[in-house]
């Protein structure tokens, strides 16, 4: 595959993991920002290889083909991403944008020792599972820190916006993978939160609230 073929394949995969369906080509015009009139000559040469179901004016999904290769690009990622941070010590706001250059390294022998060499790790830097050499997947029960009541706690797990500002914020205010949350209190008008990190307390937007997982304790 081409380097935009596998792109493809990844923003498909992402799309349909969200949606839980199939997706349309205007969504995946806005998550590759280009045309819909490209999507499509590219999902002809998609179907032509087995990777996609595609038909013209209906919902587009993955074939068993497809979903392989697409959770392969996705491996690399996030392999890469932890070899960055683990090894290379660069912060996980800024590994996104270098992986997304490495994840198209053919190599399956190279990708496998990595994967070795860390320890098989089942989660990349943001919290997001990592699947193995035969694309399975490892996942954790999690919910949205919004969703939790006052008086309920949780560990950070991951981050549903994984942009770096987002992250930078979240490191400004030293939560992290692993970091326990305690929620204080709820507001009824515009559902913030005061939280508890670190025995500190702070007061953060229902938007925050809303891209932070955690797994309640």
């Amino acid at each position: 595959m081409t380097f935009s073929e596998e792109n493809y394949l990844k923003s498909i995969y992402h799309l349909t993991t969200s949606l839980d369906s199939e997706v349309s080509t205007n969504a995946i015009a806005e998550m590759m920002e280009t045309k819909a009139s490209s999507v499509t000559d590219m999902l002809k040469k998609l179907a032509e290889k087995d990777l996609v179901h595609y038909k013209k004016y209906q919902g587009v999904s993955l074939t068993e083909n497809g979903k392989l290769a697409a959770k392969m690009i996705v491996r690399k990622h996030r392999l890469w991403e932890v070899f960055l941070v683990e090894k290379l010590d660069f912060s996980w706001d800024e590994v996104h944008d270098i992986a997304e250059q490495l994840e198209h390294i053919k190599s399956e022998k190279l990708i496998n020792k990595l994967d070795d060499f860390l320890g098989n790790p089942t989660e990349d830097p943001h919290g997001d599972p990592i699947p193995d050499a035969q694309g399975r997947i490892i996942t954790i029960e999690k919910q949205l820190l919004s969703e939790l009541a006052a008086s309920q706690s949780g560990i950070c797990v991951g981050v549903k916006d994984n942009s770096s500002d987002f992250l930078k914020y979240l490191d400004k205010q030293q939560i992290g993978l692993g970091t326990k949350i305690e929620v204080v209190t709820k507001e009824s008008f515009d559902l913030s939160l005061k939280i508890k990190v670190n025995s500190t307390e702070l007061t953060i937007s229902n938007k925050i609230a809303s891209n932070l997982f955690v797994k309640v304790l």
